[in-house]
């Protein structure tokens, strides 16, 4: 009965991030064979198949919608209200296939990318022109994203990235920044929180964004029986931004968003989704996949 329940949650889990057609969709990326760029010692395959990217995803969407510039392309182009899930989907194929993926297919994800980017301009609500091919604005997305991605596994992950380790990720999320276009993404962790910090001027506390902040915190469309658990990793996720961004996105400091009660929470729930994803297979094809994304011995340095 109780392996029941798990392996119905998580075919429910892996729809809502990955599609219906999840299963040959992750078969796609861990199954097929070529060279890839990362490998299981590397920290990128480390931090990016954690359950601790749930945490991650909210924070940085959180933080992202602080700049006006890129927030405006959100709210026009992305059409993260009404399709959330759908947004969800196309930001977690996109991470998987440039972490994991073989070269070939990491590289047409980036270029896919790239020709939408084209398409994603416009005026902002302040009367300034955005683009989301300006260098400038996708390093911004780009250091909330992984500044979010480093923190959240530190605090919520199955394991902690050594100082050296830590450097490595950041560097080896780069890749894929500067194929996008960004002219020099952040080497190292000191590097990565220097250019974040660089950012504080140009940050806003817009009607969007805290829009945004309302929508992942209180309004998110999950299903009734999931939303406990929800508000409980959106709040582990709020818990870990700096006390300026949280003022900025108007969300209060509630029992639940306290560095302690969100490294609880945020624990929590983070165990038990890794707990439901890692469910027995049911199938010999389930059983394959597994195996293929299942770390090697030793494949981890321990930190």
């Amino acid at each position: 009965m109780l392996s029941e329940v798990r392996n119905r949650l998580r075919d429910a889990m892996r729809a809502r991030i990955a599609g219906e057609n999840a299963d040959a969709r992750a078969a796609d990326i861990w199954l097929k064979p070529g060279e890839r760029r990362f490998t299981e010692s590397d920290p990128i395959w480390r931090v990016h198949s954690d359950a601790a990217m749930f945490a991650g995803g909210i924070r940085a969407l959180l933080l992202q919608s602080l700049h006006p510039l890129a927030m405006a392309g959100v709210a026009e182009h992305s059409g993260f209200r009404g399709d959330p899930f759908g947004r969800l989907q196309r930001t977690s194929d996109f991470i998987a296939k440039t972490t994991f993926a073989v070269r070939e297919d990491a590289d047409r994800a980036i270029r896919i990318v790239r020709a939408v980017h084209k398409h994603v301009n416009g005026i902002a609500p302040d009367g300034r022109a955005y683009d989301a091919n300006d260098p400038h604005l996708l390093l911004w997305v780009h250091v909330a994203e992984v500044e979010s991605f480093l923190v959240s596994y530190q605090r919520f992950g199955a394991g902690r990235l050594d100082a050296d380790e830590a450097d490595e990720y950041v560097a080896q999320t780069g890749v894929a920044a500067e194929a996008l276009g960004v002219r020099r993404a952040p080497r190292t962790a000191a590097e990565l929180v220097e250019v974040l910090a660089s950012y504080r001027g140009e940050l806003e506390s817009t009607p969007a964004a805290r829009d945004v902040a309302r929508f992942l915190m209180l309004q998110a469309p999950v299903p009734i029986p999931a939303r406990p658990g929800y508000m409980l990793l959106a709040g582990a996720a709020a818990s870990s931004l700096p006390r300026w961004a949280l003022s900025m996105l108007a969300i209060p400091r509630f029992p639940l968003i306290t560095p302690t009660a969100g490294y609880l929470a945020g624990g929590a729930m983070v165990r038990t989704i890794r707990w439901i994803m890692q469910a027995p297979p049911r199938d010999d094809a389930s059983a394959t996949l597994a195996e293929a994304r299942a770390p090697r011995p030793g494949a981890h340095r321990s930190a």
